[in-house]
């Protein structure tokens, strides 16, 4: 299984905005624990395209902060389920998701107005 964090290299923390995000933390997941991570950018796609992209990955799962309902729509229908609201180190919370101790926060979206067309 994968799962993957919205990811800032610079503050190695999860980023807060799904749309905007740089890079992603993708970790493979065996027997209940972590194999391998390894961070990737993301791949020049944006909004509603990432869906697709972490879909054809094998994500299966998404640790991220905030999204917008188009977000939310485009990772629904890729099938990838979403930890939305999460703060802090990308490690930390895919170790917690593995102990079932994770927890988001379903209202996380993003706060403001989008003035660009999605495709």
């Amino acid at each position: 299984m994968k799962i993957a964090a919205t990811y800032d290299k610079e503050s190695n923390t999860i980023f807060q905005h799904f749309g905007k995000t740089q890079n992603f933390k993708i970790y493979e997941i065996e027997n209940g624990k972590i194999l391998s991570a390894e961070v990737i950018d993301n791949g020049g796609f944006g909004h509603h395209d990432l869906a697709t992209y972490l879909k054809n990955l094998g994500v299966e799962t998404l640790i991220l902060g905030n999204r917008g309902q188009g977000a939310i729509d485009a990772l629904n229908n890729a099938g990838i389920k979403q930890i939305p609201g999460v703060t802090g180190n990308p490690d930390e919370a895919a170790e917690a998701f593995l102990k079932g101790t994770l927890t988001g926060n379903p209202n996380a979206v993003c706060a403001h107005k989008h003035n660009h067309v999605h495709n």
